[in-house]
Parts: C-alpha cells; sequence; structure tokens
C-alpha cells in the first residue's frame, strides 16, 4: 500500500471540518488539488472513505474505522519526529471527556487521589453530555472517557475496543429542600401530585429513573415541572423549593449533611449508578498506553473515589 503522510493529514482535516473547502483552505492548498489527494487516499485504501452525496460531507462507515487509524498514525509520526530532533519531551496531557457532574463534583478529588499513586499526570478535561462523549471516544478524538454505567446497561460499548476500569460507585437519591421540621417538602410517599425537576429525553441519567419507574404507579403522581440535562441544573432548582429530583448523591454531600436537602423517599428509590474510565483499544498513544498500564498495578483503593 502507497500511501503518503500529507493523504492521512488531509483526512483528518475533512473529517472534522466535513467541508472539502474548508479542508483546503486549512491545508494551504487548492480545493481542485485537495480533493485529488482525498481521491487517491481512497483509491490507495481500496474503500470509498468519504459520502459525497451530503452536505456537509459524511464519513462512511469504513471512513468512520480508518479515521481511528489516520489520527493515531499522524499522531505517532509527529510524536517520533519531535523525539528524534530533540524537542523536549514534557509528559504530554491526556485528553478526557467526562459527563458534567462527573467532571464538575467527582472528577477533581478521584484525579487528585489517582496522582497519589502514580505521581503528577497532566490532563485536559472537557465535560459533555453522554452521548456525546461516546461520539468522541468512538472517532478517537478524546483519550479517555469518564461516565456513568448502570445495571439496565443503557450505554452499550463493545468490551474489548473500549475496556473500562470501574473507579467508583454512586447512588442517585430522591431529594428534596427540608422544611422547617427538617421534613422533605416534597415526599414520594404523598398521594398527591408530585412536582417533579427531570433530567431531558436522551440524557443518560434520565433514562436511568425510567428505568426505575417504569412498571411502578408513582410516575403518574410525578407532574414535571422542569426539565434539563445537567445534575447540577436540578440541584438548583431543588435548592430552590420548586421540586423534587434524583441527583448522585456526591453532588449533593454537603447539602445533605448540613440539612438543606434531605431524602425524598426511602432507599428502596435510589438509583445505584457505577463510574467508568474508558479508553479505545485502536488508539495507542503512549501516554494512554502507560497510564493504562500503571493503573492495571494499583490496589483497587487506589482507582475507587
Amino acid at each position: 500500500m502507497n500511501l503518503e503522510t500529507k493523504w492521512l493529514e488531509d483526512f483528518v482535516a475533512l473529517a472534522s471540518t466535513r467541508s472539502f473547502s474548508a479542508s483546503a483552505r486549512q491545508r494551504h492548498v487548492t480545493q481542485p488539488a485537495f480533493s485529488r489527494r482525498i481521491r487517491s487516499l481512497e483509491q490507495a485504501v481500496g474503500v470509498t472513505l468519504v459520502d459525497r452525496s451530503t452536505t456537509p460531507i459524511n464519513l462512511t462507515p469504513e471512513g468512520q474505522l480508518f479515521l481511528v487509524t489516520a489520527r493515531n498514525l499522524v499522531e505517532q509520526l509527529n510524536e517520533c519526529l519531535s523525539h528524534l530532533r530533540g524537542v523536549s519531551m514534557a509528559r504530554e496531557a491526556l485528553d478526557i471527556v467526562a459527563a458534567h457532574s462527573l467532571a464538575l463534583s467527582f472528577y477533581p478529588e478521584w484525579i487528585s487521589r489517582l496522582q497519589e499513586g502514580l505521581g503528577e499526570l497532566p490532563t485536559r478535561l472537557v465535560a459533555m453530555n453522554v452521548g456525546e462523549a461516546i461520539h468522541v471516544l468512538r472517532e478517537g478524538n478524546c483519550d479517555l472517557m469518564l461516565a456513568y454505567h448502570d445495571q439496565y446497561a443503557t450505554m452499550q460499548l463493545d468490551a474489548e475496543v473500549f475496556p473500562s476500569f470501574s473507579i467508583g460507585q454512586v447512588n442517585m437519591l430522591p431529594v428534596s429542600l427540608a422544611d422547617k421540621q427538617g421534613k422533605p417538602r416534597f415526599s414520594l410517599d404523598s398521594q398527591d401530585p408530585i412536582p417533579y425537576l427531570s433530567y431531558t429525553q436522551g440524557a443518560f441519567l434520565g433514562r436511568s429513573v425510567r428505568m426505575l419507574l417504569k412498571n411502578d404507579p408513582l410516575r403518574l403522581r410525578l407532574r414535571t415541572i422542569y426539565e434539563t440535562a445537567m445534575a447540577e441544573g436540578l440541584k438548583g432548582m431543588v435548592l430552590q423549593g420548586v421540586g423534587l429530583a434524583w441527583i448522585p448523591d456526591f453532588c449533593i454531600r454537603d447539602e445533605l449533611k448540613n440539612g438543606r436537602l434531605v431524602r425524598a423517599g426511602d432507599d428502596k428509590w435510589d438509583v445505584p449508578l457505577e463510574i467508568r474510565l474508558y479508553r479505545c483499544s485502536l488508539v495507542h498513544k503512549p501516554g494512554v498506553e502507560k497510564l493504562w498500564r500503571q493503573m492495571m498495578k494499583l490496589p483497587r483503593d487506589f482507582l475507587q473515589a
């Protein structure tokens, strides 16, 4: 197979912009020349990588698979050349994507604990919803993904392609603002309609709550008055006393301790979740490989926050 490095770089640019003209400007070539180089890459690989029938363009299924390899090759080659040229090889930061609530309330404590076992660990963290994070991981646009996993397996990832470490356990609790007597202002035991602060359709945590309520009459008494994809957003509304919501316990640890928030139901309404750190086994970035090997040698209590 006769491949030119610039073709791989062209393809990575095209996957990012989804536009031949924008990619050509980025790569400092004319659009016809850029298009010819993508055609040459497809001919060398032997498959169609780009679906040109849509605007913006999309990658074919084969193109999606090849994109991970192309990025990997370009990154490894650049790293090797930098090393050969004597460039200072400061430890490269790892790119991590995480669910919003994990990024805000879980990650700082966990990464600090992990560094006790591994030493300094430079990272770049981007918060996004779980669906977006999975897409970024699958396309090879991040090194690691921090996400929830529940017993209903609502997030399906091939364990061989996307291996993971279990790094924490969490319960989603139904909570309400406390009244003057320290009781929940809104309770799941009430027979009246209950003002409910809900996750938006498609939010991972929302799916977990809906699975809990799927066959229970309680769902008929929940009157949705507010929706958001983020647990922190629901927490803010609960603290305003407008309704009850299911929120991960690590997000409301202080509020439960000082009594501002209280359980709105007993533990049968808890939603147990696992927190996992994922990688893509098709990407062989040295920093990720090293971290993974180091984590496998650590005692379990170092991984769990």
